[in-house]
């Protein structure tokens, strides 16, 4: 019989791994410290790329599915000066290899396709260690245990997993995100819906950026980005969202207002999220009977590729182990060895050193020239 894997985290890379498994007649079983799927909200907008995302959903068999939640329009492109100035405005014109989709709509196509046992929910896991022979005990906070001889952690930044393999853990990137949203934009926020357009709007700054996201309806998803160090955002007071949401709006004295409505006119209280990284190029030995994928083997400030990134690692795993059903080792050894120089290209732009945020490139013109190069 085919070893069942285990697999922690119900994230977009370890549903893509069980589905892919699934396809491939694999039993698998994710386990999920959230308690439902509809647990909490699962973040906005993702661009699915036709090098890495798509690969991973044609591998699990969900192309029809994956097209039918597509948001038409939306791969349009707008780049504008601090001062409001749009100096690049790409239309979406369908030939774009980067749909835009909702990643609650993925992470549900991708339950749907899994049989209904497959993801055990409300199992958040407080400790795994070696027992040997490859095999390994996973505890969960409610006291129970598992021993599985296929162990992959598929839980993101924090990973139960990833201390078997190494113990390296990630580091503040420098920077974060404050996001908000404005609701009923067309009519509730005309100027600062024209600005954004039809799809995204990025508005760069050395040390400071707008980005922005029309999403399903006329919602926006607003994104600001502060390169400051963890103590400048700590002396903020996000429990007072007022406070909050002036503070981060004086970061951007100056700028256009239909930019800064972005922040000050939120429908919703500011919500930080630090950004951590681990070590680009972070490898590992070969240790039987486990590895990771996605953000709990590569976890990067986002740049676009960590869900794609986490989709083709599941999908590349899956695959692996249906090539070499009676040797996991092999299996695992096959995945780790591609995975490895995969993420760490992808932690920089096309193979080219992205700039930086602090960078004095950071700027409207600069992200336009980047993109006319092809780099």
């Amino acid at each position: 019989m085919r070893t069942p894997v285990t697999i922690i985290g119900a994230g977009l890379g370890g549903l893509t791994l069980a589905r892919v498994l699934h396809v491939h007649g694999i039993p698998a079983t994710v386990y999920e410290a959230e308690s439902s799927p509809s647990a909490r909200t699962q973040g906005g907008m993702l661009d699915i790329h036709d090098y890495n995302g798509q690969l991973a959903v044609r591998a699990a068999g969900l192309m029809n599915e994956f097209h039918a939640i597509v948001l038409e329009g939306r791969q349009a492109m707008r780049v504008l000066d601090r001062d409001g100035t749009v100096l690049l405005d790409k239309a979406d014109d369908g030939t774009g290899g980067r749909p835009e989709v909702q990643r609650a709509e993925l992470r549900r196509i991708l339950l749907d396709s899994l049989p209904a046992d497959t993801v055990r929910w409300g199992h958040k896991v407080t400790g795994t260690r070696a027992l040997g022979e490859g095999r390994h005990e996973v505890t969960f906070t409610d006291g129970t245990t598992v021993v599985t001889s296929l162990l992959v952690g598929a839980d993101g930044a924090w990973s139960r997993v990833r201390p078997l393999l190494t113990d390296v853990t990630p580091s503040y990137a420098g920077t974060s995100f404050v996001e908000t949203y404005l609701y009923d934009a067309d009519t509730r926020h005309p100027a600062a819906a024209k600005a954004v357009g039809g799809g995204s709007m990025m508005a760069p700054s050395p040390g400071q950026e707008i980005f922005a996201h029309r999403e399903s309806g006329d919602t926006l998803h607003t994104y600001v980005i502060l390169s400051r160090p963890q103590d400048w955002f700590d002396a903020i007071d996000f429990g007072d969202p007022a406070e909050a949401t002036a503070r981060i709006a004086r970061e951007f004295d100056g700028w256009a207002p239909e930019l800064t409505a972005l922040i000050t006119d939120g429908d919703t209280a500011p919500v930080m999220r630090p950004h951590y990284e681990l070590p680009v190029g972070l490898r590992w030995e070969r240790v039987p009977g486990v590895t990771l994928l996605g953000d709990a083997a590569h976890l990067q400030a986002p740049n676009g590729e960590g869900a794609n990134l986490a989709m083709l690692d599941g999908a590349e795993l899956g695959k692996a182990l249906a090539a070499h059903p009676d040797d996991i080792e092999a299996a695992l050894s096959e995945y780790e060895q591609a995975m490895f120089p995969r993420s760490a290209e992808a932690a920089t732009f096309e193979g080219g050193e992205m700039p930086g945020i602090d960078s004095d490139h950071n700027t409207a013109q600069g992200l336009i020239d980047l993109f006319t190069e092809g780099r």
